[in-house]
């Protein structure tokens, strides 16, 4: 089990534990993305400094989750690439999420040696991160130092992109592929950490756009993981695509074991005329909540 408090307001239940809560309590998966990218944004933010409307995006986004969704994802290289200045406004939007009752996903796809991978997990934790996204290439050394910073961890095991079937696509001796291999590692580190809920507090990262013909296996290899599904909407993974990854007997929303994530649909969704660009958002926000509510009828 992870032994090390998240030094911002941590909340006594393990992250896994807040998160299936924040499902239930929104009665959907969703997960909404903060992607921000300035040639992407409405015309009235492309009229600010590129720092502000950073910012202010990712802002109306928070503001924007509330009442319908539980969870964020900012994915850290939009705000890495500004240097310091960047890294401060991501500091902010993990603190305002925070706030607002939101469960923090940081998606920065950590990957190092156990020795690097405590710097990055002390960070991570203390900007009050609940989950990071971790590569598990390097193996469960990569893994273990977030879980030791108490924090929840999703591993890459199944990415949405079209050209990962390159390397998880493999065949190993065994007749397995890449990614089952993994999927096995997760599943036999994640039972060191189980929340309360039944459920590790070590999941995975599994596309929705690979689900359909990978999905049944590595959902059987990984029965105690929450995986977090990325690719559904501008990447063209549709609700349908999940489907094979739920547990097919969960009673409540959290225990269908998916967290379903949408980055760029909702944080650049077209508006209507005459309608605000953060009232674009919070509808695009909620019909994703709402599509999403339908897997556990």
């Amino acid at each position: 089990m992870p032994t090390t408090p998240n030094p911002i307001d941590a909340p006594s239940d393990a992250p896994i534990d807040e998160l299936i809560s924040a499902i239930d309590t929104h009665a959907t998966p969703a997960c909404v993305g903060i992607d921000p990218v300035f040639a992407k944004m409405p015309r009235a933010l492309q009229s600010l400094d590129e720092l502000d409307a950073i910012e202010q995006l990712s802002t109306a986004i928070i503001d924007a989750c509330k009442g319908s969704v539980g969870v964020v994802k900012p994915q850290s290289a939009c705000f890495e690439r500004y240097g310091s200045s960047g890294y401060a406004i991501l500091e902010r939007t993990i603190i305002r999420a925070r706030d607002a009752g939101l469960v923090v996903i940081l998606d920065a796809k950590r990957g190092d040696i156990g020795s690097s991978a405590q710097h990055y997990a002390k960070g991570a934790a203390d900007m009050g991160a609940h989950f990071i996204t971790v590569s598990p290439y390097m193996g469960p050394s990569t893994i273990e130092p977030f879980l030791d910073a108490g924090l929840g961890v999703f591993a890459l095991v199944r990415t949405s992109n079209a050209d990962s079937d390159q390397l998880q696509s493999i065949q190993t001796t065994d007749g397995t592929i890449v990614a089952q291999r993994v999927a096995t590692m997760i599943s036999e580190m994640g039972n060191a950490c189980m929340g309360k809920s039944g459920i590790s507090a070590l999941g995975a990262v599994v596309g929705a756009t690979k689900s359909a013909q990978d999905g049944k296996a590595l959902r059987k290899l990984m029965p105690n993981q929450m995986l977090l599904v990325p690719g559904v909407g501008a990447q063209g993974g549709t609700v349908n695509d999940i489907r094979s990854l739920v547990h097919a007997r969960a009673t409540t929303t959290g225990q269908l074991g998916v967290i379903v994530n949408a980055s760029r649909s909702i944080n650049y969704p077209p508006a209507q005329p005459g309608q605000p660009w953060q009232d674009a958002i919070r509808a695009a926000a909620k019909a994703f909540a709402d599509e999403l509510g339908v897997l556990c009828a």
